[in-house]
């Protein structure tokens, strides 16, 4: 039954990695670049809900969730838009650059301390011995349908397959009538939402806020997509799921639990030294 419990904790953490790892890959899929801030706008994310709390919980969700997409959209614009061809270091620095400029900012308007957020006091479910709280099970649940949703909307709308041709080939889906600027703009606005999501889970989970809150949730949903794949949607779900379910087994063990982070790196370095390319990830032939 203990395994069983940490079973469950670990898939719905490994959800929350895997939605935020989504945000990963597909803006190096589609605009081939690393954006180091997007864990940061997790903790944007759940400074919103903060502010909006006291008014009504729903709200300050939705608010959330559009305010990150603002943000994301304003970002690509602002940072990585004019960067456009721009040698892969510069848009690196850049996004370094902005990651430290929210935190600072947030700093700045919320203070450095951490701050509480009850999102809403959602109780366990107890089924003989075994209780397991709803916003784990929620998050499980939750994690799957965005998930599922997304891999339709890539596959089966008219803006999913224009997003698989600019990965696939950025010049022939120009040619072929497709707008690369909105589809990048879509692709920042669709992470940020799921970061935005990733963290609202986050806080069922720990509700505790502070300016470095996504930073390290952050770099593991980075290693989870590069495990399963930089590019590959399939790819980014399991890194994240496979991440989760093992930082939850091995916090479990007292022994192993102070090794936990160390664990997770070493799995990352032995999986890229078999398949460098990731998991599910597929080796890109390079154009002369």
């Amino acid at each position: 039954m203990d395994f069983l419990i940490t079973l469950v904790n670990g898939l719905s953490l490994g959800g929350i990695y895997a939605m935020i790892a989504l945000g990963y890959t597909m803006v190096y899929g589609i605009a081939k670049m690393l954006n180091f801030a997007h864990g940061d706008i997790i903790m944007v994310g759940g400074y919103a809900i903060l502010v909006f709390l006291s008014v009504n919980p729903i709200l300050a969700i939705v608010f959330s969730v559009l305010f990150c997409i603002g943000l994301g959209i304003a970002v690509e614009k602002a940072a990585y838009k004019p960067l456009r061809g721009a040698s892969p270091l510069a848009v690196l620095i850049t996004a370094i650059g902005v990651s430290y400029f929210l935190q600072s900012l947030a700093q700045i308007i919320f203070g450095a301390s951490p701050k509480y957020v009850i999102i809403a006091d959602l109780g366990s479910l107890v089924i003989g011995e075994v209780s397991i709280s709803y916003g784990t099970i929620i998050t499980l649940a939750c994690s799957i349908v965005i998930m599922i949703a997304l891999t339709l909307f890539v596959k089966l709308t008219k803006t999913g397959r224009a997003m698989i041709a600019v990965s696939e080939d950025k010049d022939a889906a120009r040619l072929m009538g497709v707008n690369i600027d909105h589809i990048i703009m879509i692709t920042f606005a669709i992470g940020s939402a799921l970061a935005s999501l990733a963290g609202l889970f986050s806080l069922l989970r720990v509700p505790t806020i502070m300016p470095t809150y996504g930073a390290l949730p952050g770099i593991k949903a980075f290693t989870a997509a590069v495990i399963g794949g930089i590019g590959s949607i399939p790819g980014a779900m399991l890194g994240g799921i496979l991440l989760g379910v093992v930082e939850c087994v091995c916090n479990s063990i007292p022994t192993v639990a102070p090794y936990t982070m160390a664990i997770e790196f070493a799995i990352l370095i032995v999986i890229l030294l078999v398949k460098p390319t990731g998991i599910l990830g597929k080796k890109r032939r390079e154009k002369v």
